[in-house]
């Protein structure tokens, strides 16, 4: 039977809308369910799961003038899910503040940070930054699909960003660039060609231009590959970091539950050099579902045991 504390994790879960969290405490109770012996309830509760992860729609696809070019995604984090610095969680909280009194800040002629570049190692948390404001501001979050226009439009690319920035314009909303880097590269590289300086340059002038009620969002996984003169187009740059110590064991904790002790996470910890934040997250994921399957207690052992799953998959161990 679910715990006092399972139940309020998981009634808060869904007033908050944490779909994540809420699926993971469910998770916990399945495999508590199935060590008792309780297999029915248990494989009831997975495929409850396993339904509702399929019929919920995550993305949304746009007009067909802007089909391959960009998605809408359903944003599903919040700022209590983001598990970074403080000096990071303080400025992604800075971006909505500014946001959520950006008429206070327009009657003293100041302007809210719109333009933001986020960098890092994949897995790091800026693809969820991008979510979590959207969510923060309850704003739509698009997806600009930036491999597609280069590829597919090479020639037309100038004009497809053209009408990406027109629709930014008529439409207040979040706008990630993902892996911003494939327009963003430094003009002077050898290996670039004029097409691509022009589609540079092109986004220079678009986002300098830019004065929408947007919030566009840059995104990349190699800061060194951008062209220098982007930045200053940029309101405000965070860099991402692999996780602390501090972070993995919040980390830990949240996906636990916080049914881990301090020696647990003290052993476990030494496994985590080396892993960002969303393959830390997957590999708990991992030991929790093998607990579930195999009806077996979630032990140290088998965190383990996934981590180094995960390692071997990524090559770092």
């Amino acid at each position: 039977m679910a715990t006092a504390n399972q139940i309020l994790t998981l009634i808060k879960s869904h007033l908050e809308e944490n779909s994540e969290r809420f699926n993971t405490v469910a998770l916990q109770i399945a495999a508590h369910e199935a060590k008792l012996g309780h297999l029915n309830l248990a494989g009831e509760i997975n495929k409850l799961i396993d339904t509702g992860k399929r019929n919920k729609p995550k993305l949304k696809n746009l007009n067909p003038d802007f089909q391959g070019l960009f998605l809408e995604v359903c944003p599903s984090f919040k700022l209590t899910d983001l598990v970074v610095s403080d000096s990071i969680m303080e400025r992604v909280k800075r971006v909505v503040d500014e946001f959520v009194y950006k008429d206070k800040l327009s009657r003293h002629n100041l302007n809210n940070r719109r333009k933001i570049l986020l960098s890092g190692a994949p897995g790091t948390g800026k693809t969820m930054t991008a979510s979590i404001i959207a969510n923060e501001l309850h704003l739509p979050l698009y997806v600009i699909l930036i491999d597609k226009i280069v590829t597919k439009y090479m020639g037309e690319t100038s004009a497809k960003l053209r009408q990406i920035f027109d629709y930014i314009e008529e439409n207040p909303a979040v706008y990630l660039f993902d892996e911003f880097d494939a327009i963003g590269g430094q003009r002077s590289k050898d290996n670039d060609v004029g097409e691509m300086r022009r589609v540079l340059n092109s986004f220079l002038q678009f986002i300098e231009r830019d004065e929408s009620e947007s919030l566009i969002v840059a995104a990349t996984n190699n800061l060194v590959l951008l062209d220098q003169a982007l930045f200053r187009r940029f309101d405000d740059v965070i860099h991402y970091q692999l996780p602390s110590d501090k972070e993995k064991t919040e980390l830990l904790k949240c996906r636990f539950n916080g049914k881990l002790s301090q020696n647990d996470i003290k052993i476990i910890l030494v496994e985590l050099d080396s892993l960002s934040h969303a393959e830390i997250n997957q590999a708990c994921l991992d030991a929790i579902k093998e607990s579930v399957i195999k009806s077996i207690p979630v032990s140290n052992e088998l965190i383990i045991k996934t981590i180094k799953e995960r390692k071997s998959a990524y090559k770092l161990d």
